[in-house]
């Protein structure tokens, strides 16, 4: 009878272990991907890159638009209220049109190459989103394997302890009897 209480309290020790392993495994892979995510390599540019990323901030600032604004005006001011002889800009103002063209067909597309440098990290950032929902799945479905691995062990406890009480009743019956 103590043998039995014994096995039983082993069996279940067992078990608690089991868990104990699987639940420190469990977080010692969730800190592994946390810790990736939180101090992810740094990014490494090429010299036209870091400028394309620059004249894009700058291109679609606030800033950019107000001194931009600022230049057209006085721009304009000076080549409408000076007298002929100084303006270099008389009013159909075709020079100012020649700049902003020039300014327009460089700018795009060095903001285009900025868009798509982002556009790629983007992927890759969802790539790994995917990779690690992914993961998740697989390890969810490997948990659940488990759970169920060690229900099955606590259910094949109980049988047997079931069956070892059921013996040990019949012991005491049998002891009542002869009694």
């Amino acid at each position: 009878m103590e043998s039995t209480t014994k096995g039983l309290l082993k069996s279940e020790s067992e078990q608690i272990n089991k868990l104990q392993e699987i639940v420190k495994k469990a977080i010692e892979e969730e800190k592994l991907i946390a810790n990736n995510l939180i101090n992810q390599p740094r990014e490494i540019l090429t010299r036209g890159q870091n400028i394309s990323d620059k004249v894009a901030a700058f291109g679609g600032s606030w800033k950019f638009i107000i001194i931009f604004a600022v230049i057209l005006t006085i721009w304009i001011l000076f080549n409408t209220l000076t007298p002929n002889r100084d303006d270099f800009d008389p009013y159909p103002f075709i020079l100012m049109n020649l700049i902003l063209s020039c300014i327009a067909a460089l700018q795009a597309p060095i903001i285009m190459m900025s868009q798509n440098r982002k556009e790629e990290k983007d992927r890759k950032r969802n790539e790994n989103d995917y990779l690690i929902n992914l993961k998740s799945e697989l390890e969810l479905r490997s948990l659940h394997q488990k759970i169920d691995l060690l229900l099955e062990d606590q259910l094949k406890v109980l049988f047997d302890s079931q069956a070892e009480q059921l013996e040990m009743l019949k012991n005491i019956e049998s002891r009542l009897k002869k009694s």
